[in-house]
């Protein structure tokens, strides 16, 4: 079972490199060819990455982020998957040549980091905390799409400004196209982030008898949800558009990082990677 799971692991990470390299080449000879077979060898990617966690999700019994490996493989996934829909919605060739390098590089971390064979512990193999996990995930994968837009924005601004038309300026789409991509984003990524925070409370209620702890990790996703909810405040009743909802994407998107990586690695709790079985 490992070896046939690491096998569409290595296929994957295959797929999505090689994809994420064509989509490089696109955005500097913008031709078409070469975005759709970009675009088709992702979705590959994604359908054996779909099939490797089919596979770990069975061999565990449990949703498999347990593990700093298994965490940064699953957001990959949730990039390239969000990726998928919003280009069928919005057609922006461009976007999958900022997406597929930041997917490619959480797994190309993945693949470096060692793996960890401890048993599974009972009260993670809950249907609570696939949901909650699920959710979450979504939600942080369109708040990545929120922020590579912003990024994309700044850029195409700063040429702009400085009459820079023979370089990035026409391959970047218009700064309202990249706003609009960057509200959307938020305004459905928050909605799932939210939800995955009242289920995760559900299931440690379940779980721990308390549907709150002041656990390092709530701490901070607290603090990055009231980041993410004045930046929609702001967006919906101040009329915050552009420039400004740009930098503060850029900027909740740091904290939500942080608060995904940085706060499981450094600050322990029982969210710790330490303390669910991936030490």
């Amino acid at each position: 079972m490992e070896a046939i799971t690491s096998i569409w692991f290595i296929l994957a990470l295959c797929f999505e490199l090689i994809a994420t390299a064509g989509f490089i080449v696109y955005i500097i000879k913008q031709q078409k060819w070469v975005f759709t077979t970009s675009y088709w060898l992702l979705a590959a990617g994604f359908l054996f990455h779909t099939i490797f966690l089919g596979f770990r999700y069975y061999s565990l019994g449990a949703a498999p982020v347990l593990d700093l490996k298994s965490a940064l493989s699953f957001f990959s996934w949730s990039i390239i998957g969000v990726y998928l829909v919003i280009q069928a919605r919005f057609k922006l060739r461009v976007l999958g040549s900022f997406v597929a390098p930041l997917a490619a590089f959480f797994m190309t971390i993945s693949s470096a980091v060692p793996g960890t064979q401890t048993p599974v512990k009972p009260i993670f193999k809950s249907l609570w905390l696939t949901f909650h996990v699920g959710t979450v995930f979504v939600g942080n994968a369109l708040l990545a799409i929120s922020c590579l837009a912003a990024i994309m924005y700044l850029i195409q601004e700063r040429q702009i400004k400085r009459k820079r038309f023979d370089t990035f300026y026409g391959r970047l789409p218009s700064l309202a196209t990249l706003d609009n991509i960057n509200y959307y984003s938020i305004l459905y990524g928050f909605p799932f982030l939210t939800l995955g925070m009242i289920v995760g409370s559900i299931y440690a209620h379940f779980a721990l008898g308390i549907y709150w702890q002041w656990d390092p990790k709530e701490v901070w996703s607290l603090i990055c949800w009231l980041f993410y909810a004045a930046l929609i405040h702001e967006r919906l009743v101040m009329g915050w558009q552009g420039r400004k909802a740009a930098i503060m994407s850029i900027v909740c998107f740091s904290f939500l990082i942080f608060t995904f990586l940085g706060v499981s690695l450094l600050m322990g709790g029982y969210h710790s990677f330490g303390n669910m079985g991936g030490r």
